[in-house]
Order: structure tokens, then C-alpha cells, then sequence
């Protein structure tokens, strides 16, 4: 784990949000989302007051260190999932605070309510309301710091042979379970200008998980509760959204299987992304790909989730 941290930690704007957009510069991206780092496992708190403390103290910094460098960030605000009627009055506020978007992990702490129960509702509501974008990123389950052994430590379910893909592969199915409870529970159905983001978990999975979820609700149909007034495919297809780094099949997601929302992320620093090589990463990517590809997916996705970040100037083409 020491040299995935170091490798990470290597570029300058790590820690120095103005050299961050140094960074970007010189790889050719104009504007980011940016998580919350080591906040993302923050559902592992299990006291409700520390927690709300350390978010309120965690969106503020996030403030003044990050947001107010440029409006090409896009910062996630944090907010308590221990309990709900916290998680909403934080989202109140870092709504009135100018965030765009509000990350939570892909699971909640065992002792909170999961994201397809009912005590959530009134935070997909809060959140819709605001125009907020719900921001899961992939890998940020709760970690049992009491266990050591095969299923200690962030992203280590697997040891042994093949356990560094295994681990790899297997960080990607919790931002699947997200989107399936949020789509299958009705939350977005029910409120049909909620929007996710699933960062960086891919784009394909999305057609797969449709597909899955659409035979599912009709062949056992008997048993399905609560009744949707959409296809599960269709709320998948329309309100979540997902990011991938390298995928060769991303473009195959949106030219032949109907899924738009498909955006691509360079997820600067972290040695699974493209920082250092981004421009040759598109490259490959999008050679013979039509414009239309190509725009959508390296800029217009992003747009529809976060139209206040400043246009692209015409020299950055």
C-alpha cells in the first residue's frame, strides 16, 4: 500500500491547488471533479457528532484551499452518513456555500440505513432541489480497521495469486451496487432531476447492469416492489453517469449500446489514471472517432452535469 500512496504522491499539484492547475495544463484538461482523498472513507467514522464535526471542518477547508483557486474545480462536499437529518442540513449548506456536487461512498456505514432504504428519501429530495449531483467514487465501501487478514485495509479483499487484479477488478463493483440501488429502490425515478456520477469505475458496466436489471424487474415481476413508472434501463441510461480512464470499449458504449452518459476522466494523480500520458491516452482512445465521440464524451457530459465551469478558451483546442 506504501508504494501505491508514493507513486500517487509524486506530481506538485497534489497538495498546492494552484500548481494543480499547472498539471492540468500540461496534460490538456480543463476542468476536474475532485473527491475528497482519504475523506472518502469517512463512513467509517462511527460517531455521529465527530463526523458531522470533521465534514462542516473538511467543506470549509475545501473552500478556501480549492474552490477558491478556480472555477474549473468542481469540489465534492462531504457529508455525514451516520445519520440523515445531518447528512441533509450539511447539504443545505454547502449548497448555499456555491458545491455543486455532494460525494458519498458507495456503501454507508453498516449501522446507517443503505442508499435504497427509505430513511434516505428526504436526502434525494434536499439534493434534487439544490441541483446537486450525487458523487459516488468507486472502492469507498466502509473499512473495518479492527480486521487484519484478507479483508483488512482499503481495497484488499483478495490475496495471493492474482490478487493485485483481483482487487483491482473488484474496487469497480461497488459503483455498480450504487447505481443498482439507487435505480431499483425508485429513489431516481422518484425524483427524475437527480443525477449520479459513478466515478471511475468505467462506462460499459452501464449497459450490462440495464440489461440485467430490465430482465430482473420483468421476470420476476411478481416479487418486484416498488413498481417503477420507467424501465430500470431507461433511469440507468438518463440519470447516472459514469467515468472511465483507459477503457477501450467506452466508445462502443455510446456509438452502439445507447448509453450517452459516458465521460471520460483522467483521475489526476492516482497512478490508475492517465497523468503524464492523457493526450496519448486520447489518442488511442478516439483515432477514427468521430468528432461528435468524441466532444460528448471528453467535454459535453461533463457540461451537462456542471454547466458553471467557465467555457473551454478556443487556444486550449
Amino acid at each position: 500500500m506504501e508504494a501505491f500512496i508514493e507513486e500517487s504522491m509524486k506530481p506538485q499539484g497534489i497538495r498546492d491547488a494552484k500548481a494543480r492547475l499547472g498539471d492540468l495544463d500540461k496534460e490538456g484538461v480543463w476542468g476536474e471533479v475532485i473527491f475528497p482523498s482519504l475523506g472518502m472513507w469517512a463512513s467509517t467514522f462511527r460517531t455521529p457528532e465527530l463526523l458531522k464535526a470533521c465534514m462542516r471542518a473538511s467543506n470549509e477547508w475545501a473552500l478556501e484551499e480549492i474552490c477558491a483557486v478556480s472555477p474549473r474545480y468542481v469540489v465534492t462536499a462531504q457529508v455525514s452518513t451516520l445519520i440523515v437529518e445531518d447528512a441533509v442540513e450539511e447539504l443545505h449548506w454547502a449548497a448555499s456555500e456555491g458545491f455543486k456536487a455532494v460525494f458519498l461512498p458507495t456503501t454507508p456505514h453498516p449501522s446507517a440505513p443503505d442508499w435504497h432504504r427509505k430513511e434516505w428519501e428526504p436526502f434525494w429530495a434536499a439534493a434534487e432541489e439544490a441541483g446537486m449531483v450525487i458523487a459516488f467514487h468507486i472502492g469507498t465501501d466502509p473499512v473495518d480497521m479492527t480486521i487484519g487478514g484478507a479483508s483488512g485495509g482499503a481495497g484488499m479483499v483478495y490475496r495471493g495469486p492474482g490478487g493485485a487484479v483481483m482487487n483491482y477488478a473488484e474496487t469497480t463493483f461497488s459503483g455498480q451496487r450504487a447505481a443498482m440501488k439507487m435505480v431499483a429502490s425508485g429513489a431516481l425515478d422518484r425524483h427524475p432531476d437527480l443525477r449520479v456520477l459513478i466515478s471511475e469505475g468505467g462506462a460499459t458496466w452501464v449497459p450490462f447492469l440495464g440489461d440485467r436489471m430490465v430482465e430482473g424487474y420483468r421476470q420476476h415481476h411478481m416479487a418486484v416492489r416498488p413498481k417503477l413508472n420507467r424501465s430500470p434501463k431507461e433511469i440507468l441510461y438518463s440519470q447516472v453517469y459514469a467515468s472511465f480512464q483507459h477503457d477501450e470499449t467506452a466508445v462502443a458504449a455510446y456509438e452502439h449500446m445507447g448509453y450517452k452518459n459516458v465521460m471520460f476522466g483522467s483521475d489526476y494523480p492516482h497512478m490508475e489514471g492517465t497523468f503524464g500520458h492523457t493526450q496519448d491516452t486520447l489518442k488511442g482512445l478516439f483515432d477514427g472517432v468521430s468528432d461528435e465521440t468524441r466532444l460528448r464524451i471528453t467535454q459535453g457530459t461533463f457540461y451537462v452535469l456542471f454547466p458553471d465551469v467557465p467555457p473551454i478558451p478556443a487556444e486550449k483546442f
